[in-house]
């Protein structure tokens, strides 16, 4: 399979940097008749149970589906959205997934939605109220589906508007690249949708479990395989994800990035730099712009990303990025629908597909292409005389090689002392905030080493996707390499601006592992995914380096034994080798100003 966080570009044309006008919805014209508890047939004979929302003069519409596993009680903007729709001339078929609230079957997360996706589209085609163009809206696992009925490619599916979406599970949900999601796949997993009635316990108390247990207990339990069990949860989904920590068939055959060669339709993906789904955002883009089988696929798909986490904000963690930053996105997908659906000539079709905000500058550009054609990938190179522990440490970045003889940098990684997660990447469920958030409480500590530039002495534009590229060595035959972009402001606040893991018995292939030979030095890639930022003048860039993000990711226990099976760790010793012959690094998406 062709991964998608390539290094490429498609075009040479740059689009100025002109102020983005962002659509608003017109006013609703229609009143809304709802059915409850339609019953849709699935191809098994199960039952799945919709609620539909049509405007109130008779007549042939356009239809959205949108399907979901979540009570329309604790998620009323489930609600909210078919009713925005219906008054603007749509049908709008909210549908509970197999097994979930309503509907029949046995719920097993990710699945049942390619054939329960197809059929639920082409069953909506079919109806009286219908003119036969479907399209499908909703975000997170509302967005997932989207892309999963795609790739049975309904024939009445239109298009398509998953909004902080996965494309792979495997890659960017259950796991980023290979690094295991705790706390997320915890929190969503056995501990939410095993749940079917939810109590409002507190962000540090487990739903559905006493009110004395808490995260800071039971995320740290080994092995990860029964830690549900201190919930009383009995999820086989849990035991079926620890059972397959490796990309295999199990994964394979629900990833859309496998078959976006096959894809027809426009998609448009819309979500935020400090999402979780980050990188499913961006891959569904890339993926279907230079893979899409038709013409359509390829020039009409489109990208949204703004500087947000699970949806659209002005404020993210710690950082307030301007009265531009929040977007209706609701506007955005009604005239998408209205396009493809309605065939309202609006002029979507002659602007440029990409519209990301730049951070820093904080403002929304468009651009024809992801990533950027004019990129100019550069080093940044780490050095140090062998201290670079700490941000009171000697590390330093430059674009300049290191010498020869430079000394390598060490730390100590003891899973029992991880390094605490301060924001991030993460939503949904989980015991720490998400977003940029200053990360000098970690930075004072030993086992993160921190490499920071010269104060910049102009601005510098990173727009695109990061990796760090490491020469390193552990003590330990496995164990994770965590590393973070950061942007140093002149008063000393440091925020994250982009971060990736890798587990070493992945370096080579996320199918294969291969445990490591202690002592013996290997390169690593960590995907940082991808941001934009603007590095103003006066700022600093750093890269923080060390091995645990935890509870975001689970405690490699740096044994080698089979995931999340054993209840043992050690501590391991790490060597992080910088000289001009392993010239550790990050790469930059570099923009000319």
């Amino acid at each position: 399979m062709l991964r998608l966080s390539v290094l490429v570009a498609v075009s040479t044309v740059a689009w100025a940097a002109a102020p983005v006008r962002f659509p608003e919805a017109y006013p609703p014209t229609n009143d809304v008749v709802m059915e409850n508890l339609a019953p849709i047939p699935m191809r098994d004979g199960v039952k799945l149970f919709a609620d539909i929302y049509r405007p109130a003069q008779p007549g042939k519409y356009p239809v959205l589906v949108s399907r979901t596993p979540y009570s329309s009680e604790r998620y009323p903007s489930a609600f909210s959205d078919a009713v925005f729709y219906a008054r603007r001339g749509y049908v709008f078929v909210l549908q509970d997934v197999r097994g979930r609230h309503e509907s029949e079957g046995k719920w097993e997360p990710f699945r049942n939605d390619i054939e329960d996706g197809y059929d639920t589209v082409e069953w909506a085609a079919k109806q009286e109220w219908s003119n036969g163009k479907v399209g499908m809206e909703g975000g997170s696992y509302l967005g997932h589906v989207q892309w999963r009925a795609a790739m049975a490619k309904p024939p009445h599916l239109v298009c398509i508007f998953p909004r902080v979406a996965s494309t792979s599970l495997y890659h960017n949900w259950i796991t980023l690249n290979g690094g295991w999601r705790l706390s997320f796949n915890f929190g969503w997993g056995p501990v939410r949708q095993e749940s079917r009635v939810m109590q409002n316990t507190g962000p540090h108390t487990l739903p559905g479990g006493p009110a004395s247990l808490s995260y800071d207990k039971v995320l740290w339990h080994l092995p990860l395989l029964h830690m549900q069990e201190l919930l009383g949860r009995r999820a086989q989904f849990w035991r079926d994800w620890i059972a397959h920590p490796d990309y295999d068939d199990y994964w394979k055959k629900i990833n859309v990035e496998e078959v976006f060669d096959q894809l027809e339709i426009p998609a448009y993906s819309a979500g935020g730099w400090f999402d979780i789904f980050s990188q499913g955002t961006l891959n569904g883009y890339t993926g279907m712009a230079q893979q899409g089988k038709s013409e359509t696929a390829r020039r009409q798909s489109r990208l949204l990303i703004g500087a947000w986490g699970h949806g659209s904000s002005r404020k993210f963690g710690d950082l307030d990025f301007g009265p531009t930053a929040h977007v209706d996105v609701d506007a955005v997908a009604l005239r998408f629908f209205d396009y493809w659906l309605k065939g309202v000539r609006n002029g979507l079709d002659g602007e440029p597909p990409v519209t990301l905000f730049v951070m820093g500058e904080n403002v929304w550009r468009q651009e024809n292409e992801y990533p950027l054609a004019r990129t100019q990938y550069r080093k940044m190179y780490f050095h140090s005389s062998g201290r670079a522990n700490s941000d009171r440490g000697d590390g330093r970045l430059s674009w300049d090689l290191p010498p020869a003889s430079s000394p390598a940098d060490r730390f100590r990684y003891d899973p029992d002392h991880p390094v605490p997660s301060i924001g991030g990447n993460n939503c949904c469920g989980t015991p720490t905030p998400a977003g940029p958030m200053d990360q000098r409480p970690i930075e004072a500590r030993p086992d993160v080493l921190v490499y920071t530039s010269d104060f910049l002495t102009e601005d510098l534009e990173v727009t695109g996707p990061v990796k760090v590229v490491l020469h390193a060595s552990s003590d330990a035959p496995d164990t994770d390499f965590v590393a973070k972009l950061v942007d140093v402001y002149p008063d000393g606040h440091a925020y994250q601006m982009a971060e990736g893991i890798v587990r070493a018995r992945y370096r080579e292939s996320l199918s294969r592992p291969k445990l490591m030979e202690p002592g013996k030095i290997y390169e690593f890639t960590i995907d940082l995914v991808g941001t934009s930022n603007l590095f103003r003048k006066g700022h600093r860039l750093r890269v923080d380096l060390t091995s645990s993000h935890f509870p975001q990711f689970d405690r490699n226990p740096n044994t080698g034994e089979p995931f999340g099976t054993s209840a043992a760790v050690r501590v391991a010793q790490q060597t992080v080798y910088h000289d001009a012959r392993r010239a550790s690094h990050i790469l930059l998406p570099v923009i000319p100003r």
